[in-house]
């Protein structure tokens, strides 16, 4: 006992002890536990539950229900929201998968993303009443923190319903790109690919998640691997939930005839990086992205419709009130003895002058 406190003693001389600041952080974190909203969108058919089944190592699609080609044609895109906790390390993670089956389904799209934005604002909607309620301590957010929007490999890069709705929700969450089904194309294609949907994208003007810049004291390491996953948007991903073996080894892949394709090599797929860039490395960032760009832009613009609101409210009232006391003034001028008596010389001076011209009293 008398060593540990003579250890504090000579600590104590050495520094003040802030600097154990960020251990007291992450304790409370850790404590606390983390939450993060994932929404995934695109037709149906390409991969989108498999991709996310890999990425997390769940099955959150075990009672889903495949549709027939003649469900889809009347088929809405409705919302469907799973949630699950997983532990790692001590860690634990709230994740919360939002799909959006039927989009992109039916014969008619027309703003088939409506519902998609629309649930987007319910979130950031409850969640501006929540925090400007009178509990604030245990607020949940269900805010969408990122969107995975999936690109069909098949055809000329974007179809105008996937710049559509890419445009319409841009500016409310963070879109990360993704070229599903790349065991698809050939290795040139996918290359090819992208540049033309990176070129589309630009040119239509859709503003996807932006990697931060790295800062000037970041290592070499740390700012290829930066570099590396701006250049590889859209990510070319293969997603499965199956273990194969090939040469006395085991991995999550898919078995064709002329050979196997690994979800996680890096010659196969962005896979890993997608992985690496959602949970290890960016997610804290696009949570930082939704709460000070996309959530404040919301509550502005609420905070502004409020002001404006209360704004002709009080125009209202002041010209009611102004209409009011203007009708109180006439009342009173009618009812004062004065005024009585000048109308009534003034309507017996306009009768003797009719009379005085031999027309007939208008009285």
């Amino acid at each position: 006992m008398s060593r540990l406190l003579s250890s504090l003693q000579d600590m104590d001389r050495e520094y003040v002890g802030f600097a154990t600041l960020p251990n007291q952080v992450h304790r409370k974190s850790v404590k606390k536990g983390f939450a993060f909203t994932l929404m995934v969108a695109g037709e149906s058919g390409l991969g989108k539950s498999t991709l996310v089944n890999s990425l997390y190592l769940t099955d959150l699609y075990n009672n889903r229900k495949v549709l027939n080609a003649e469900e889809r044609i009347v088929q809405t895109v409705f919302i469907t929201k799973h949630t699950v906790g997983i532990e790692e390390k001590g860690v634990r993670l709230r994740l919360s998968i939002v799909d959006t089956p039927g989009f992109g389904d039916a014969v008619n799209n027309t703003e088939s993303w409506k519902e998609i934005e629309d649930y987007i604002d319910q979130q950031f909607e409850q969640y501006f009443r929540d925090e400007s309620g009178l509990n604030r301590k245990n607020i949940q957010d269900n805010r969408v923190h990122c969107c995975l929007y999936f690109i069909s490999p098949f055809g000329h890069g974007l179809r105008p319903l996937d710049v559509e709705c890419m445009r319409a929700l841009h500016d409310k969450v963070n879109i990360v790109p993704v070229l599903a089904k790349a065991d698809s194309l050939t290795p040139t294609e996918v290359r090819r690919k992208k540049m033309k949907i990176r070129e589309e994208m630009e040119k239509f003007g859709i503003n996807i998640y932006q990697f931060p810049d790295c800062e000037f004291d970041e290592d070499e390491e740390f700012k290829q691997q930066e570099q590396l996953l701006k250049d590889s948007i859209p990510f070319a991903v293969i997603g499965s939930n199956i273990q194969v073996e090939s040469k006395g080894r085991k991995f999550r892949g898919r078995l064709y005839p002329w050979g196997v394709v690994e979800v996680e090599d890096p010659a196969h797929s962005d896979f890993l990086l997608l992985r690496n860039m959602l949970v290890k490395t960016h997610m804290q960032d696009l949570k930082d992205v939704t709460r000070e760009t996309h959530y404040e832009n919301y509550r502005a613009q609420c905070i502004q419709n409020m002001t404006r609101m209360v704004v002709q409210e009080r125009k209202r009232r002041l010209v009611l009130h102004t209409h009011t006391h203007t009708q109180n003034r006439r009342t009173q001028n009618y009812r004062d003895p004065y005024t009585l008596k000048l109308r009534m010389q003034e309507v017996l001076e306009r009768i003797h002058e009719q009379m005085q011209q031999g027309q007939k009293p208008d009285y």
